[in-house]
């Protein structure tokens, strides 16, 4: 018998345990973006939002380690995608997304709408009507890949939603396909008048993407937690401060 052969074996599994172990025993690495009101960068630094507040009431109940980072959502996005041990909020929740992460939510409803300016006089019914309109969005930003496979051809996407209020306020876009609730704020936040809402063009959900690494038992213990969340009234009240 080749005793040694075994040892180094023997030594492999146990280092291989040991290190698994101590990727579990790591904090959770949530990672977010600059999506107000959901979550953004708060006085001191701190992250804050809606969503952030039902994320850790979420984690400080299950009792689950992390830490937040904000950065910008293209690279937290590939970051989840290809890191173990963590996850993703706001993400809305997307046939092509769905096998890419593992899931607990939805966290809050955002839904799809196309702005115009304040003194535009643009009228939509229907997704086929905005096609003929100049469209501002994001790069990597769920609505403007939505719109990209219904055809839309006329996308001008920028680095930041935040662009495109001031692209909307100049005339260099017709429309802005943004959430229902990041419109009005940031307009507000960058001192232009609050933009016209033309047309809602898809009901959406947000929610925590996790890396499929992740233990599915978190996961369906994270999903309880939320859900008894939803039934005692807390997320009804985090839901409020913010309407």
């Amino acid at each position: 018998m080749n005793y040694q052969l075994l040892w180094k074996s023997a030594i492999f599994s146990v280092s291989s345990m040991m290190a698994m172990s101590a990727v579990q025993a790591a904090p959770l690495n949530v990672m977010t973006e600059d999506y107000p009101p959901f979550n953004m960068q708060g006085e001191g630094g701190k992250i804050v939002g809606l969503s952030t507040e039902v994320v850790e009431e979420l984690f400080k109940r299950a009792g689950v380690e992390y830490k937040l980072t904000l950065m910008p959502w293209k690279r937290a996005y590939e970051d989840t995608l290809g890191t173990p041990n963590t996850a993703l909020y706001s993400t809305t929740r997307t046939p092509e997304r769905e096998a890419l992460f593992k899931w607990v939510g939805p966290l809050v409803n955002n839904n799809w709408v196309f702005f115009s300016s304040s003194t535009a006089n643009i009228t939509v019914s229907s997704l086929d009507d905005a096609k003929q309109y100049s469209v501002g969005g994001y790069n990597g930003d769920a609505a403007a890949e939505y719109l990209k496979a219904q055809g839309f051809t006329k996308l001008q996407l920028a680095a930041n939603d935040t662009a495109n209020v001031k692209k909307l306020e100049a005339g260099r876009i017709d429309l802005w396909a943004t959430g229902q609730y990041l419109a009005p704020y940031l307009a507000n936040k960058e001192k232009v008048a609050s933009p016209k809402q033309v047309f809602v063009f898809k009901e959406t959900q947000m929610s925590l993407a996790f890396n499929k690494d992740t233990p599915d038992e978190l996961i369906t213990r994270l999903n309880e937690i939320l859900a008894a969340m939803k039934a005692d009234g807390t997320i009804d009240k985090i839901n409020a401060k913010y309407q």
